[in-house]
Protein backbone atom coordinates (compact mmCIF):
# COMPACT_ATOMS: atom_id res chain seq x y z
CA UNK A 1 0.00 0.00 0.00
CA UNK A 2 3.03 2.51 0.79
CA UNK A 3 4.34 1.59 -2.67
CA UNK A 4 1.23 2.71 -4.17
CA UNK A 5 1.19 5.78 -2.58
CA UNK A 6 4.62 6.58 -3.19
CA UNK A 7 3.45 5.70 -7.03
CA UNK A 8 0.06 7.18 -7.29
CA UNK A 9 0.75 10.88 -5.50
CA UNK A 10 2.89 12.12 -7.10
CA UNK A 11 2.26 10.92 -10.33
CA UNK A 12 -0.89 12.83 -9.56
CA UNK A 13 0.51 16.05 -8.86
CA UNK A 14 2.65 16.16 -11.67
CA UNK A 15 -0.21 14.93 -14.28
CA UNK A 16 -2.22 18.35 -13.23
CA UNK A 17 1.33 20.30 -13.48
CA UNK A 18 1.86 18.79 -16.79
CA UNK A 19 -1.91 18.79 -18.35
CA UNK A 20 -1.77 22.60 -16.79
CA UNK A 21 1.14 23.76 -18.99
CA UNK A 22 -0.10 21.66 -22.02
CA UNK A 23 -3.83 23.16 -22.31
CA UNK A 24 -2.06 26.73 -21.69
CA UNK A 25 -0.53 26.49 -24.68
CA UNK A 26 -2.96 24.21 -26.79
CA UNK A 27 -6.69 24.68 -27.39
CA UNK A 28 -8.42 21.57 -26.81
CA UNK A 29 -10.45 22.28 -30.09
CA UNK A 30 -7.25 22.62 -32.21
CA UNK A 31 -6.24 18.60 -31.94
CA UNK A 32 -6.64 16.07 -34.43
CA UNK A 33 -6.46 12.84 -33.78
CA UNK A 34 -5.32 10.51 -36.92
CA UNK A 35 -6.28 13.77 -39.48
CA UNK A 36 -9.45 14.70 -38.01
CA UNK A 37 -10.58 16.94 -35.86
CA UNK A 38 -11.74 15.55 -32.20
CA UNK A 39 -15.16 16.17 -31.76
CA UNK A 40 -15.23 16.03 -27.77
CA UNK A 41 -16.06 18.88 -25.62
CA UNK A 42 -13.50 20.58 -24.01
CA UNK A 43 -13.67 19.01 -20.10
CA UNK A 44 -13.77 15.40 -21.96
CA UNK A 45 -10.59 16.17 -23.57
CA UNK A 46 -9.29 17.97 -20.21
CA UNK A 47 -10.04 14.62 -18.46
CA UNK A 48 -8.70 12.31 -20.79
CA UNK A 49 -5.51 14.09 -20.71
CA UNK A 50 -5.32 14.62 -17.41
CA UNK A 51 -5.53 10.76 -16.97
CA UNK A 52 -3.10 10.07 -19.85
CA UNK A 53 -0.74 12.21 -18.38
CA UNK A 54 -1.54 10.42 -14.90
CA UNK A 55 -0.86 7.07 -16.57
CA UNK A 56 2.58 8.32 -18.27
CA UNK A 57 3.51 9.42 -14.70
CA UNK A 58 2.27 6.66 -12.82
CA UNK A 59 4.65 4.64 -15.41
CA UNK A 60 7.73 6.59 -14.50
CA UNK A 61 7.25 6.51 -10.68
CA UNK A 62 6.53 2.96 -11.28
CA UNK A 63 9.97 1.92 -12.91
CA UNK A 64 11.79 4.28 -10.37
CA UNK A 65 9.97 2.24 -7.53
CA UNK A 66 11.49 -0.48 -9.32
CA UNK A 67 15.13 0.57 -10.03
CA UNK A 68 15.29 1.86 -6.46
CA UNK A 69 14.91 -1.54 -4.85
CA UNK A 70 17.19 -2.52 -1.92
CA UNK A 71 19.96 -5.09 -2.96
CA UNK A 72 18.71 -7.70 -0.24
CA UNK A 73 15.33 -7.50 -2.43
CA UNK A 74 17.42 -7.98 -5.64
CA UNK A 75 19.66 -10.64 -4.19
CA UNK A 76 16.51 -12.99 -2.60
CA UNK A 77 18.35 -16.48 -3.03
CA UNK A 78 15.31 -18.97 -3.33
CA UNK A 79 16.90 -22.35 -2.46
CA UNK A 80 18.68 -21.92 1.01
CA UNK A 81 20.64 -24.96 0.56
CA UNK A 82 22.78 -23.61 -2.03
CA UNK A 83 23.12 -20.06 -0.41
CA UNK A 84 24.81 -21.59 2.34
CA UNK A 85 26.72 -23.50 0.15
CA UNK A 86 28.30 -20.70 -1.67
CA UNK A 87 29.22 -18.60 1.18
CA UNK A 88 32.54 -20.35 1.38
CA UNK A 89 33.47 -20.17 -1.80
CA UNK A 90 35.25 -17.66 -3.88
CA UNK A 91 33.85 -17.13 -7.01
Amino acid sequence: MKRLIWVLWPSFIVAGVAETLFFTLIDPRELYLFGEPVDFSRMTVYSLGFFAFWAICAASSTLTCFIQRRSDEVNICMVASTCRSRVGRNA
